[in-house]
């Protein structure tokens, strides 16, 4: 049997190859960039600033894009960082970049021009390219009606390859593109005549259509456009794997359905003639009344600009409004409810502000704790026009249904069967008008979100390039104890 005696010189070389295997092998298991963020504790995150992506309110931060990526950092169970980009290019360049952010999260629409530079994860929600144009002009009803417009775009989206193929299709097309405005910019140009047309997604038009009543879509390019989140090149997929395990669980728990309907589910309440009302009374009758509000809104602990939304949906800011069922004033209050709000002249704008001020408060106070608080103030809305007997009946037929009654997505598919026998005879308040406080919600929801983008800063000042087309500069406009006796509410 051969003997199994290592020489020192044998003994030495073994512990060194043994060594070098183990330095090898420390050297291939580096962590994933995955794990790099779990160790870090923090997930970066590049956006773009605007209505339906990411901003910052008094509140604090929020968006769409905001709101689902909190989610992901969340589940991760890492802190949340955003940075900003000032246009396309630069949010793309940036994942490329050393110690650049690790996903970039805008509303991005997977561009085949962009495959080598970034990877895409799945998608979260579908939307259409729509052309826009003023509604004083002719409108385009297909694409060689373009010829002869001015057309813009954004610099570096998935629109600037649609104008490009439009264009070789239709030689004589002109359009230029911009990396100095944001998609609400587009829509102001050509709300204020600066452009003809613009090309932008639908999301974008549904949002902040409001804002520019003059503008209206001409016609839809491309009928569905996924959006996407992206993160660098390479070979890891750690974190893709990771994001796409995420928006398949927010699928299926319903967190995008949430978040969708929360941002883009009320946004056609208005129509066209509503938006001009709401654009011209902001000018006009708000200034009169926002010291009231701001000072109610301090007093008890309620956004002003939620309080004006309440105040414009009851009265469009019309102090001696009356109704036919006698309720009166800018927030027009019962008699009721005036009286247990200590209001003692209905018609005193400032009284008013403060007697609804003071039922808004209270009625959020008395909601069960287990209603998620980004969905209380819609209940407590439901509630200050139906009243909180009638809530608390819809929760009870939702929670029969199936359906949770925490949520107001859910809820309001409920309430209106409050004015069906087979459903309203099963309840102990019984019959209601229930659509209305679908209504009344989805309106001051709108007029919320209006006052709450409008009040931020927006972009000052901006060049546009490309094309042979001469764009004129622009500089955008700048921003600016409860009852629970169902008759002691707003009819």
């Amino acid at each position: 049997m051969p003997s199994l005696t290592l020489t020192p010189i044998r003994a030495l070389l073994i512990g060194g190859a043994l060594l070098l295997m183990l330095m090898l092998n420390s050297c291939g298991k580096q962590p994933t960039t995955l794990e790099r963020i779990q160790e870090q504790g923090i997930l970066h995150v590049i956006t773009r600033n605007s209505p339906s992506t990411y901003f910052q309110d008094r509140n604090g931060e929020t968006g769409f894009e905001y709101e689902l990526i909190k989610h992901f950092a969340d589940q991760l169970g890492v802190e949340l960082r955003i940075e900003t980009a000032d246009n396309l290019d630069q949010l793309f360049n940036s994942l490329s970049a050393e110690d650049g952010p690790a996903i970039a999260a805008a509303g991005l629409v997977p561009n085949p021009e962009r495959v080598d530079q970034v990877r895409f994860s799945d998608s979260y929600l579908d939307v259409s390219s729509q052309f826009i144009y003023h509604q004083k002009n002719t409108r385009p009803k297909q694409a060689k009606d373009l010829v002869g417009h001015t057309l813009l775009a954004l610099k570096g989206s998935i629109h600037e390859a649609h104008l490009q193929k439009l264009k070789h299709d239709h030689p004589t097309l002109d359009y230029a593109v911009s990396d100095q405005v944001e998609s609400v910019d587009l829509l102001r140009m050509v709300d204020e005549k600066q452009v003809d047309m613009v090309l932008v997604n639908s999301n974008q038009v549904a949002m902040n259509q409001v804002y520019f009543p003059d503008i209206r879509v001409a016609f839809t390019l491309q009928a569905s456009h996924p959006l996407s989140w992206a993160i660098a090149p390479g070979t890891d997929v750690s974190l893709l794997n990771e994001i796409n395990r995420f928006l398949a669980n927010a699928k299926q728990s319903g967190l995008l359905q949430r978040l969708t309907e929360r941002y883009y589910g009320h946004v056609d309440t208005l129509g066209y003639v509503g938006a001009n009302a709401f654009a011209r009374h902001l000018q006009q009758r708000l200034p009169n009344y926002e010291a009231h509000f701001r000072a109610a809104a301090q007093e008890h602990k309620v956004d002003w600009r939620l309080l004006a939304a309440m105040g414009y949906q009851e009265s469009h800011w019309l102090p001696t409004a009356t109704s036919k069922t006698g309720v009166r004033g800018l927030m027009m209050l019962t008699l009721r409810t005036a009286q247990a709000m200590g209001v003692k002249n209905r018609l005193d704008p400032k009284q008013s502000i403060q007697g609804g001020a003071r039922y808004i408060a209270m009625l959020m106070s008395q909601l069960p704790k287990s209603i998620d608080p980004a969905d209380r103030i819609w209940f407590a809305l439901a509630a200050y026009n139906v009243g909180m007997g009638h809530l608390h009946d819809a929760r009870k037929l939702t929670s029969a249904e199936g359906l949770d009654p925490n949520k107001w997505l859910d809820v309001k598919t409920i309430l209106p069967r409050l004015a069906q026998k087979q459903w309203y005879s099963k309840t102990r308040y019984g019959y209601a008008r229930g659509g209305e406080p679908v209504h009344f919600v989805n309106n001051i929801r709108r007029y919320y979100d209006i006052l709450t983008w409008v009040t931020q800063p927006q972009i000052e000042g901006t060049s546009i390039s490309n094309g042979g087309t001469h764009i004129p500069g622009f500089t955008p406009a700048d921003s600016r104890t409860v009852p629970t006796d169902p008759e002691l509410i707003n009819e």
